[in-house]
């Protein structure tokens, strides 16, 4: 009897080399939403065709309603990517399935983009009890697809407080497995994390617990609610190793974006905001000599203005930066910040990651800026979520953060859309005046591309 060997997913990559030269996308995913906006209908995750050639290029062409209202999407992921291409990875699983978690109900929705990827549809729906019983976590986040699971980050437990930490879900039945920390320390807050996989660390950051956010940003809150460390874990153990402060004036320590080379133990996360001067920085964290350090290697300053500004910074006579995301192309040559109280896109070059350098910047929306869209749309909002083509010559930006902050930073209303970036390997962005989406009163938030993109996939080879 002849043995039928198993071909492997064809959109999974040894390296992130290997994954550049991929063929380009041609769908988004998009987290779009209701809550928040005063209108009573259930969110849904947009299918936008992105393919140029196509004759629904920059067109909403499908949308799964969710059968809930007040869900609140906002990151999601897949269920398996070039992860599973690890030495203990999964041997006989497929990216096919969207794993969406929900920020204010707690549900977790499984869709699945196979039999048609334009149209895919919800297949189950894991519900908030059974997640707060086998883990006692709720106001799920990150979703990332490990070699041997499925991992969804919580912001804290069922009753709105602490600890937070990261639910495991089983790669095959999506059943909730528990929390996946065994020994967490003085870990307390939580909200993103990432990992380096053949050196076997986790990284994750601090937020707030949601009792702290859901109302919207209390300024009194500042001082002592938000978290300020990055924690290093034993991905194997489970077990908190060492954690950093982030410098003592810092607060919300948000995105972790580790280099994409497996051989490179270190990465970048973003400080939204400093109590000392309103400022934003973005931090490199690595690991030298036995030691885990961590330097500011950015800052961007407010910008004073004393004309129209929303209530909750009238007080400041001064706009934040707000850098609430970055990320990072696949060849680990550009950061990507987007400044959404400013209203910016920033690309910086680290090609030595202790000294970026800016090598391109877009105005978009905005409390500053109030750009519009170069093909004359009014952007209301500005940058928020930042997602990047495997091939690094497209950048993807929506523009909401969080409902209750949306309402309190654009009190004039915040109406969701996509814009494309054209990046030049070389440096430099421009924005793609022939791509638009225009998702009306709902907002949008995390962008997915069909076949992965520049922070869905791990690898554990160079």
């Amino acid at each position: 009897m002849t043995a039928v060997p198993f071909k492997r997913d064809p959109t999974f990559y040894p390296s992130p080399k290997m994954a550049m030269k991929s063929p380009p996308e041609d769908l988004a995913y998009v987290a779009c939403l209701y809550t928040g906006t005063g209108i009573n209908r259930p969110d849904f995750i947009a299918v936008v065709d992105v393919n140029p050639k196509s004759e629904t290029y920059s067109k909403i062409v499908h949308k799964i309603e969710l059968p809930y209202i007040n869900d609140e999407l906002h990151h999601f992921g897949w269920n398996a990517c070039s992860s599973a291409l690890c030495p203990n990875g999964k041997p006989n699983v497929e990216r096919r399935f969207l794993i969406v978690p929900t920020l204010r109900s707690s549900r977790i929705y499984i869709i699945d983009t196979k039999p048609n990827p334009r149209e895919p549809s919800i297949v189950k729906v894991i519900e908030p009890e059974e997640i707060k019983k086998v883990s006692g976590y709720s106001r799920l986040h990150t979703v990332h697809c490990g070699p041997d699971g499925i991992y969804i980050s919580a912001f804290g437990n069922e009753n709105g407080e602490g600890p937070g930490g990261i639910l495991m879900l089983d790669h095959y039945s999506f059943e909730p497995l528990g929390k996946w920390e065994i020994d967490r320390g003085d870990q307390y807050l939580a909200y993103d994390f990432w990992w380096n996989l053949p050196n076997e660390v986790l990284v994750s950051s601090e937020w707030a617990v949601p009792n702290t956010i859901e109302d919207g940003l209390k300024l009194e809150h500042l001082k002592d609610k938000y978290g300020n460390r990055i924690h290093f874990w034993d991905l194997r153990k489970r077990k908190r190793l060492h954690s950093l402060t982030l410098g003592e004036e810092n607060r919300m320590a948000l995105e972790l974006r580790p280099l994409h080379d497996p051989t490179k133990l270190m990465g970048f996360i973003n400080m939204v905001v400093s109590l000392k001067d309103l400022s934003s920085s973005i931090w490199l964290w690595y690991y030298e000599d036995g030691k885990w350090n961590a330097e500011k290697v950015i800052e961007i300053p407010a910008e004073p203005l004393e004309g129209d500004l929303p209530e909750i910074l009238k007080p400041f006579k001064a706009v934040p930066p707000l850098v609430t995301d970055i990320d990072i192309s696949l060849d680990d040559k550009f950061l990507y910040l987007s400044l959404w109280g400013i209203g910016e896109v920033r690309q910086y070059d680290i090609s030595n990651p202790f000294k970026p350098v800016l090598t391109s910047k877009v105005k978009l929306g905005g409390i500053f800026h109030r750009a519009n869209h170069p093909a004359g749309y009014k952007l209301t909002g500005a940058p928020q979520m930042i997602e990047i083509s495997r091939d690094g010559k497209r950048v993807y930006v929506t523009n909401s953060l969080y409902s209750t902050w949306d309402n309190q930073f654009y009190p004039e209303g915040l109406k969701g859309w996509m814009v494309k970036l054209n990046a030049n390997p070389d440096g430099g962005l421009d924005v793609d005046k022939e791509f638009f989406v225009d998702f009306g009163e709902a907002r949008s938030h995390q962008v997915r591309l069909r076949g992965g993109d520049a922070s869905s996939d791990s690898y554990c080879y160079p």
